[in-house]
């Protein structure tokens, strides 16, 4: 880890930075965000005690900052790889929350989490890194590590399959956009926000690190569609599955223990 510790300033910045690029691929994050913590209000309204939530693959902890904006009493913990976000999110998040270390490409990932017994795990766009098998394991894993009646919900690209047309037209219709923001600058691209950290001085040392970690293995998407997480959560153990949100060919899928 670089010696270079990011001031609360620098902190907020780079999130802000983090948070206009992810925008530029996902117009309707916030949406998504307010559908995940929506669920995750009603399920600590009949809770008796502070709810207990893991930010599962949580990056810089865009999830964790707006759930702790709702309910400022949450005991939150955010697991991720990525020493860049993860320094990020050191630098940002409240003292309260807790920053753990963890790979979720290996059988042994939950083992970096203290405790179990969650009221909710939430993750957005990071799950899509995992091969098939990996994924199935890693949602039985978040079936053990939630309490009784927990919520995990999981948001990323999940195209409708009955919908092969539309998603064609939805896709074009994406990458044009995209295009346009990028050139007007309004926001950059993935590539162009990773060149910036590394030309930082202190996140440079970590984009070397994150680029040995993630030099193999993150460098395919895999996006099945809908149907394939909501029967990969019922096979998981989960009592109900859904979709909770929806925009074009995104979705939160939903699994109740």
């Amino acid at each position: 880890m670089s010696g270079a510790v990011l001031s609360t300033v620098e902190g907020r910045a780079w999130q802000a930075s983090w948070d206009r690029q992810q925008e530029g691929f996902m117009p309707d994050r916030e949406q998504r965000f307010g559908a995940m913590l929506d669920a995750v209000e009603a399920v600590a309204a009949g809770l008796d005690r502070p709810a207990r939530v893991l930010d599962l693959a949580g990056g810089t902890g865009s999830i964790s900052l707006r759930l702790l904006r709702r309910l400022p009493g949450a005991e939150v913990t955010l697991l991720d790889l990525d020493p860049v976000l993860l320094h990020i999110a050191r630098a940002t998040l409240p003292a309260g929350a807790r920053i753990v270390v963890g790979d979720l490409r290996e059988p042994d990932w939950f083992r970096a989490i203290p405790a179990a017994g969650f009221d909710a795990i939430l993750t957005a766009t990071a799950l899509h890194w995992l091969a098939a098998d990996r994924l199935a394991a890693v949602y039985r894993d978040l079936h053990r590590l939630l309490a009784r009646g927990g919520l995990f919900v999981n948001a990323d690209h999940m195209p409708d399959e009955g919908l092969p047309t539309l998603n064609a037209a939805l896709a074009g219709a994406d990458r044009a956009r995209r295009r346009a923001s990028t050139t007007a600058a309004v926001s950059m691209t993935w590539e162009g926000w990773w060149e910036h950290v590394a030309a930082d001085p202190q996140l440079g040392p970590l984009k070397t690190q994150r680029d040995a970690i993630f030099s193999i293995d993150h460098a395919q998407e895999w996006t099945p569609g809908v149907t394939w997480h909501l029967s990969a959560l019922r096979d998981a153990g989960f009592s109900e599955t859904g979709i909770l949100w929806r925009a074009g060919l995104d979705a939160a899928v939903t699994g109740v223990r």
